[in-house]
């Protein structure tokens, strides 16, 4: 069996930045098991196989694995990166301006917009609705500023503060004052295991600082945590639904539509740019809108077992 694949750097509009994410557009024939096999294969962060068992040309099936955890129920980058692979290789048929989709992943079904200009893909946004659980007891500053090898000053505790977060996957929250702040981190693994940090679940502090020195985004963010190592950076996207209502948790975030970005890494570390639309109403669900630019890197042929 012969497939053919993208790849395609995710939220950024430069090479070799963003996140890696393959594609096999037709993948209606694999079974799981050989989807696992090729993932790992792939060796990328996460492979997308596509199908269309309804023959229908707006909407798609969508499953994605990583070569480490496989099959995973939700992820956003697989999103954009597919939509953009199915625009751009003519899978599917753009209309000038929006051309509207439905993905559906283990998770349910997404709505997903192309804006397209002269028959390529420009952007690409999808919509979903979260329900959050925040919590302000968190450990001292002091021990969470070990805890990531920064200065206590570095931690914001005025306008913002450390809460636990969760839409369905919990979350460290902690506030910096600048972007220096963010890209010094270390987390400490000693201190990980005498704190009281993994006693609140979240086994990954999202570190983020409302500074950045790029004009195209508002927000800086970093992942750390035991599972990551130590000089890693990983992609953010999965955490952005938790930022987004622990933004709204504090009383300054009036209410209505707010609009802003967030990037991770710096112009050496693959980085990426979110954008994000959050319709702040003070209800028990938060409805986002997150999308972002992407650019094809490679396509070519995979050989399969049949």
């Amino acid at each position: 069996m012969t497939l053919n694949y993208y790849i395609a750097d995710v939220f950024t509009h430069e090479l070799f930045s963003g996140a890696q994410i393959a594609v096999f557009p037709h993948a209606d024939d694999l079974s799981p098991v050989q989807m696992e096999t090729i993932a790992k294969e792939m060796n990328l962060s996460e492979t997308v196989f596509v199908s269309n068992p309804n023959k229908e040309q707006s909407s798609r099936r969508m499953r994605v694995f990583s070569p480490t955890m496989g099959e995973i129920d939700f992820a956003g980058h697989p999103i954009i990166a597919t939509a953009f692979v199915l625009g751009e290789s003519g899978d599917i048929k753009l209309t000038e301006g929006v051309t509207p989709l439905t993905f559906t992943q283990n998770s349910g079904d997404i709505d997903v917009n192309i804006s397209a200009s002269g028959g390529k893909v420009s952007f690409v946004q999808f919509g979903t609705k979260v329900s959050s659980v925040v919590d302000r007891f968190t450990p001292t500053i002091a021990e969470i500023a070990d805890l990531l090898s920064i200065s206590p000053d570095d931690i914001d505790h005025k306008k913002y503060a450390t809460r636990l977060v969760s839409c369905g996957f919990p979350y460290l929250i902690v506030p910096v004052w600048n972007y220096e702040a963010v890209r010094k981190a270390k987390f400490n693994f000693n201190s990980w295991s005498l704190s009281a940090a993994p006693q609140t679940a979240a086994q990954e502090i999202l570190l983020f600082s409302p500074k950045t020195p790029f004009k195209d985004a508002n927000f800086n963010a970093r992942l750390l945590g035991p599972n990551i190592g130590i000089n890693d950076d990983p992609p953010v996207g999965s955490a952005m639904p938790a930022l987004a209502s622990y933004l709204c948790s504090f009383d300054f975030t009036q209410q209505g539509t707010h609009s802003f970005a967030v990037d991770r890494g710096d112009e050496n570390a693959r980085r990426s740019v979110i954008n994000i639309e959050m319709d702040n109403k003070s209800q028990a669900e938060l409805a986002l809108r997150i999308g972002g630019e992407a650019v094809m890197v490679a396509e070519g042929k995979m050989h399969t077992p049949a």
